[in-house]
């Protein structure tokens, strides 16, 4: 779970006295048909502010900056390393912090699409089923590292991750993000 601070207390006190206000209301609500209906809605909108909220919160408190990010690809063992620090530039401490990296084969990240740069298996029996129990070769790789929890204000963390590496990727883009949570 995230680590809150007294933004989301006060956030969700706000919230919390919103739906109290609601469950109050529908009760005094003269036409009986009415009361299940407004504690439903009003039940609803609280439960939605209070997802929205804390995302919010988290997104303005929770700062988190990545530094020297490089890479390094170990061709005998078909993997790659990316190394890296990440620091809390905010002022609110950062239970997890996530590390996204994305690896887009040539042709898609710079506009240069061509039929050559997909792989899809061919043959009789691809014509058709579709290419049933057939595996594709995808030409963009996600992955999602936790490099850093219980984050201080001000401190950093070096990180290294390591991930299967497509051998048949060529000249490939990489987009990195960085968030904390």
């Amino acid at each position: 779970m995230t680590l809150f601070n007294y933004w989301h207390y006060i956030v969700l006190a706000v919230i919390f006295f919103l739906f109290i206000g609601g469950i109050v209301s529908a009760f005094k609500q003269k036409n009986q048909k009415l009361i299940l209906p407004m504690v439903f809605s009003t039940t609803l909108v609280s439960v939605l502010m209070l997802v929205f909220a804390v995302i919010v919160v988290d997104k303005y408190t929770k700062v988190v900056k990545l530094y020297k990010l490089h890479n390094h690809r170990l061709i005998n063992i078909e993997k790659i390393v990316y190394t890296g620090i990440v620091k809390n530039t905010g002022s609110y401490e950062i239970g997890k912090v996530t590390f996204e990296i994305k690896l887009v084969n040539r042709g898609h990240a710079t506009g240069n699409v061509k039929g050559v740069n997909f792989y899809k298996p061919s043959g009789f029996f691809s014509f058709f089923t579709g290419g049933y129990n057939l595996k594709t070769k995808p030409q963009s790789i996600t992955k999602e590292f936790v490099v850093a929890r219980n984050l201080k204000p001000g401190n950093a963390r070096a990180f290294r991750v390591y991930f299967d590496y497509p051998p048949y990727f060529r000249s490939v883009s990489q987009f990195s993000k960085v968030w904390g949570h």
